[in-house]
């Protein structure tokens, strides 16, 4: 199962180093389950994009241990990729780029005829071969649409992906340079919500007693995204089946329901091509205090 990963400082850069690399958890280590690729996304001081990506495990890529170390951005997207579609190629490793804003996505989605048709023109958005290249220019579209509103374009092309496409799981995770948005849908991927304060370690200890401990991000406060929980930290919580989560340039955290009736169309792993359902068997099993249905969610937090 691809993982994903993003993360929000607010309005100051912070690295994303412990989480790239050293926590328990960290995308390196996943990407030794996940090895069809590895992308970092983040933005410059200008607030231009920037992608280092390549069809190869993280653990193996240098450019991706080395952009982890040296770059500080307010918002991050990574992404290890266990490829369902696509050939392992670099246009078809996450995150992806569009109008401005970087994508990650974790799941499958059928009918991908019928998405091209809808997307017609749009179509000009996509390089590669993926599902979820096309579910980016979908919402793309529709944020543009929207008049620029990214939750308004979110929700109408996520609608419309649920209601006439067969689909698996659409969890995302989404930024532009001073907003974080996460996706979960429907409840067969977990996606994992941490709002940390300033101030503590960013470290662990490993049972062998060594001890990895990171000053980049600790003195900041941080919103972190992530396909599963990667520290120790008692705070990490699932977003529920349709919650998506906003995280502006303030550090302030809003929360809805956006899609609460389950998708027209589900797929089972058995309906899946063999590659396609060997990239999503290996689903983390939720722990029984964690397991959630649909719930509406509202809610506004500041983090200083």
């Amino acid at each position: 199962m691809c993982r994903l990963f993003g993360m929000s400082a607010g309005r100051e850069p912070a690295k994303a180093t412990f989480w790239l690399l050293d926590a328990p958890d960290s995308l390196s280590a996943q990407s030794r389950r996940e090895p069809d690729g590895a992308g970092l996304g983040w933005f410059d001081a200008g607030g231009v994009p920037r992608l280092a990506k390549q069809p190869i495990a993280a653990y193996e890529d240098r450019a991706f241990a080395r952009e982890a170390r040296q770059v500080s951005s307010r918002t991050f997207v990574a992404h290890v990729r266990f490829a369902s579609t696509g050939a392992l190629e670099r246009r078809n490793t996450h995150p992806f780029e569009q109008e401005g804003r970087l994508f990650a996505h974790n799941g499958v989605i059928g009918g991908l005829a019928r998405l091209e048709r809808h997307l017609g023109d749009d179509m000009e958005l996509v390089g590669g071969d993926t599902d979820s290249e096309r579910l980016f220019a979908l919402i793309t579209r529709e944020i543009a649409a929207a008049g620029g509103d990214v939750e308004a374009g979110i929700e109408a092309a996520c609608g419309w992906v649920a209601k006439h496409l067969p689909l698996f799981a659409m969890n995302f995770v989404l930024a532009s340079v001073d907003g974080l948005w996460a996706l979960r849908y429907p409840q067969t991927h977990e996606l994992h919500l941490l709002e940390r304060a300033p101030g503590a370690p960013l470290a662990h200890e490993s049972g062998l007693g060594s001890r990895v401990a990171s000053e980049h991000g600790s003195a900041h406060p941080l919103v972190v995204v992530a396909s599963e929980r990667m520290d120790e930290d008692r705070r990490w919580r699932a977003l529920r089946c349709g919650e998506l989560i906003h995280v502006d340039a303030n550090l302030e955290l809003s929360s809805r329901t956006v899609l609460p009736d389950p998708p027209a169309h589900p797929l089972s792993l058995a309906d899946l091509s063999e590659r396609a359902r060997s990239s999503q068997a290996s689903v983390p099993s939720a722990h029984p205090a964690h397991r959630d249905g649909v719930g509406q969610i509202t809610s506004t937090r500041r983090h200083r």
